[in-house]
Order: C-alpha cells, then sequence, then structure tokens
C-alpha cells in the first residue's frame, strides 16, 4: 500500500474547530492568502450545470485570459482545474533530473517533482521553479538570475495583486510556463481554477495528461466574467493594499515584519505556536510552519471581521 505524505498547507478550520471549539461561523481562517471579499457569482445558467463544456466555452475563457493577462501571441494558454492539478503534472513534461526550487517556498512544487523521480539541486539542474511572488515571505524575483534551463515554471498565483510584476512576457520563450491562480485573488478557492501560460509544446501536452472537460461549466462561466470585469480587480487591488497596511498596523506592535503580499503577511514572533494557540482561543486560525519557531502568516480578515482580530490582540 502506497503512503502518502502529508505535506503543511493553510485552511484545515475543522481541525482548529475540533481542538479549540466553537462554531464555524465564530471563525475567521487567516490562516490563507484567499482574498476574504470574492468576487460575486452571479448569472450560471442551468446548462452550465447539465450540459458538457463546449469548445467555444472555453475558447471565450482563453480569450478573456489572453487579455487580462497580456498573454503574448506566441504563448499557449491553459485553463485547469486549479493551479495544483497543473503543478502535480508539470513534471512529467520532461524527462526526470535535476530541479532548482529555492526553499522556503510553497511546498507542493518540491512534493511533485520528487513524486516524479526528480533531485532537488542549487547548482546542477534541467528544470526550475520559481514562486512570484514567493509564498510565505513575499519575495519578487527579478529574473536576473536564471540560468537556461529546459523547463522554467513561474507561479504567479500570487501575483494579479501587482500586476506591472508578471512576467508574463516569458511565456512567449521556449520551456516557461507561468502559472495562475483563481483561488487567491479572486477569493473563489472552492471554484478549482488555474491557468498554465507558455510554451506552446508544453501546454499541449499538459492538455492531454488533463483530458476532455478539464473545466466545469460553472468554472468557465465565472471565469469568463471575473477576467472580463476589470474595474472589479483594479478596486480589488486598492483594498487590499489598505487592509494589508491596517494589518501591519496592529501587529506590529507585538511582531515584527518579515514581508509577505497584500493578500498575506509574514511575521517574526517569539513563538509561534503560542501565538497560533493564543488567537485560535479567539477562533481566529493562523498559519506557522514546520521549519520555522518564529514565523507567524496571517492572512486578511472579512471587512466585517476585524473587531475580532483586535479584540484577540
Amino acid at each position: 500500500m502506497t503512503t502518502l505524505t502529508k505535506r503543511d498547507h493553510g485552511g484545515g478550520l475543522d481541525t482548529a474547530i475540533a481542538r479549540f471549539g466553537g462554531a464555524r461561523t465564530d471563525w475567521i481562517d487567516m490562516s490563507t492568502g484567499i482574498n476574504p471579499l470574492s468576487y460575486p457569482i452571479t448569472g450560471i445558467t442551468p446548462e452550465s450545470w447539465t450540459a458538457l463544456p463546449d469548445k467555444s466555452a472555453q475558447t471565450r475563457l482563453d480569450q478573456a485570459a489572453r487579455r487580462f493577462w497580456n498573454v503574448p501571441e506566441e504563448a499557449a494558454v491553459l485553463a485547469a482545474p486549479g493551479a495544483s492539478a497543473l503543478i502535480a503534472r508539470i513534471p512529467a513534461l520532461v524527462t526526470s533530473g535535476h530541479v532548482r526550487i529555492d526553499r522556503p517556498t510553497y511546498n507542493e512544487h518540491a512534493a511533485a517533482f520528487q513524486n516524479a523521480n526528480w533531485t532537488l539541486s542549487e547548482i546542477r539542474h534541467t528544470a526550475r521553479v520559481i514562486v512570484h511572488p514567493n509564498n510565505p515571505d513575499g519575495t519578487c524575483w527579478d529574473g536576473n538570475d536564471h540560468n537556461p534551463t529546459d523547463m522554467l515554471i513561474i507561479d504567479e498565483s500570487f501575483c494579479d495583486v501587482m500586476p506591472d510584476a508578471s512576467h508574463i512576457a516569458r511565456a512567449a520563450r521556449p520551456g516557461v510556463i507561468v502559472l495562475k491562480s483563481f483561488g487567491k485573488f479572486w477569493g473563489l478557492a472552492g471554484l478549482r481554477l488555474g491557468f498554465a501560460i507558455g510554451d506552446p509544446k508544453l501546454i499541449a501536452r499538459l492538455a492531454e495528461m488533463l483530458g476532455p472537460w478539464p473545466v466545469s461549466g460553472p468554472a468557465l462561466d465565472i471565469g469568463h466574467a471575473a477576467l472580463t470585469d476589470p474595474d472589479w480587480a483594479q478596486n480589488t487591488r486598492v483594498r487590499l493594499i489598505k487592509d494589508a497596511a491596517r494589518l501591519d498596523e496592529l501587529m506590529t506592535k507585538h511582531t515584527n515584519l518579515v514581508g509577505g503580499t497584500p493578500l498575506f503577511r509574514l511575521y517574526h514572533v517569539d513563538d509561534a505556536q503560542a501565538w497560533q494557540d493564543r488567537l485560535a482561543g479567539h477562533h481566529i486560525w493562523s498559519r506557522i510552519f514546520p521549519y520555522s519557531q518564529n514565523w507567524l502568516r496571517l492572512g486578511l480578515p472579512h471587512p466585517d471581521r476585524w473587531s475580532q482580530l483586535e479584540a484577540a490582540l
């Protein structure tokens, strides 16, 4: 029997509730980097649920993605059931070898490559993964330290809060794949929608791996609506920046800021486990890391729940 390795993530609010009590509605889940004020879902037709998604709906979504992210004409676009589904399949695109993944970062990339018999190496590598901005510290990649490889994956799951920093122009280059997530900026993690944008040959192989109808009808409709709503996107960026500054103002009275993005902040504390337990006592769930006793990561609360956080502090 194969044993699956458990990897740490945010979320898991059910576990916190089982330990610290309360109803789900009592809790604020600040353990993720998900926008707490999600894109509004309206206008889903019954056919989106009952009919197989047709090619025109997929094409419409792809074209919206091209416009929203300014995708180079030479690059291909593939919608998928979440960025995680793409991350799990990408290592199979190139013959296994050595991959560089600077850590700490989002741990699913290393797990996917290791499961495909790749070896992690900072010096000798034929593939590289860059999370931009990085999770959990928000560090941005300037693009100046990249040596040619067979495959370069740029995970921009959190980059929609800072679109001017995107490396989407690199998607036109051979061997490059840029990943986009719909769960973070749009706050629709349950929708399971993500995109791979890049080298047409690699994207075509990813499409074959996913098979027909990889994206549900409702996700096609909601994704298209969101990607063609630039006003919502711009207003959301402004709000997230203000809320991140408000969170920093509260937290830096007690901690030191390490970094982050407008969707999550990383703080240095004296005892991360004690901080998580203390906040959980007030029904606030936070993120700590197995490799650090001092890092505490917080997402943003819903606009109506700031008072609960302020009381806990």
